[in-house]
């Protein structure tokens, strides 16, 4: 049975965002959203994981929780979906820390 899923999208290469237009409508830039089958929406977000690139994507479609969502992530995001007590809830991780070369006074 077709459900209703969104997918946000930051940085990918062009092609996987003509992609995900053909099953899905971008409401705006980067912010897919449609109604596929399982089927279909597994195979999408193999595509985006396979091609996200130094991007970042996360798909929210329903599921047998007791939030009625799922969360899917696919490469590098400071916002990271972590289980707490069978609740997926946001983990902020730490701006990567940049070493910068100090001249002698």
């Amino acid at each position: 049975m077709p459900s209703m899923l969104g997918i946000a999208t930051t940085a990918v290469p062009d092609h996987l965002r003509g992609a995900l237009s053909r099953w899905t409508s971008e409401v705006v830039p980067g912010i897919f959203v449609g109604t596929v089958s399982a089927r279909v929406r597994d195979q999408l977000w193999q595509a985006v994981t396979e091609t996200v690139g130094n991007g970042a994507a996360v798909l929210i479609h329903p599921a047998p929780t007791e939030q009625g969502y799922a969360i899917r992530t696919a490469g590098t995001r400071r916002r990271v979906p972590a289980d707490f007590d069978g609740l997926t809830l946001i983990r902020m991780t730490a701006t990567p820390r940049v070493k910068t070369e100090q001249t002698p006074p």
